[in-house]
This record gives C-alpha cells, sequence and structure tokens, in this order.
C-alpha cells in the first residue's frame, strides 16, 4: 500500500467494458513524512469517492481487484481509502484541514 496525492483525471470514452462508469484518477505517490512527491504518478481507479487534491492509500497489483468495485477489473491500482491524518514516531506528519 502506498500514499499518494491525488493529481489528476483520466477521460476515456474508448476502454475495455469493465472500465465502464469507473472514475480513473492520477495519483502521485508522496513521502508520508514530507508529502514530496516520491515516484512517478500512475493511472488508479477510485473505489471511495476521492478527487482531486486529496491524499490516499493505494493498492496495487492482484489487491486492486479485491474490491467489490474492481473484481474481475483490468486494472493494476486502486484508490482504497481517503487519509485523514499520519502519526508517525508521536509526531502528525499530515492532518485533512
Amino acid at each position: 500500500m502506498i500514499v499518494a496525492k491525488i493529481v489528476g483525471n483520466v477521460v476515456s470514452t474508448n476502454k475495455a467494458d469493465r472500465l465502464t462508469g469507473k472514475k480513473l484518477l492520477v495519483v502521485q505517490p508522496v513521502d508520508m513524512v514530507s508529502l514530496e512527491p516520491d515516484g512517478k504518478p500512475l493511472v488508479s481507479i477510485d473505489t471511495v469517492g476521492s478527487g482531486v487534491g486529496e491524499i490516499v492509500m493505494v493498492v496495487g497489483g492482484s489487491s486492486a481487484r479485491q474490491t467489490e468495485l474492481t473484481k474481475d477489473t483490468p486494472i493494476d491500482s486502486a484508490i482504497v481509502g481517503v487519509i485523514d491524518s499520519i502519526e508517525i514516531d508521536g509526531k502528525e506528519t499530515f492532518h485533512k484541514r
């Protein structure tokens, strides 16, 4: 599982049938302490109603196909939670405002 910031949307009119009606978002992995970008952005399917600017939990691989919305769907990345806060070693590094 990674922590990422949603930085954009993907619109695709022609796609696999199982992706029809699914919201696709661009997520930028971030460092959990500084929230600075940490890696390349990727496209994830939204399973929790998240939006641009939010900090989220993202799973990849076969784990991405374990939600009701993504079962048997051709995806490799899914947003599975919106983060309210992050605390590391007793110090809060992120709090949703």
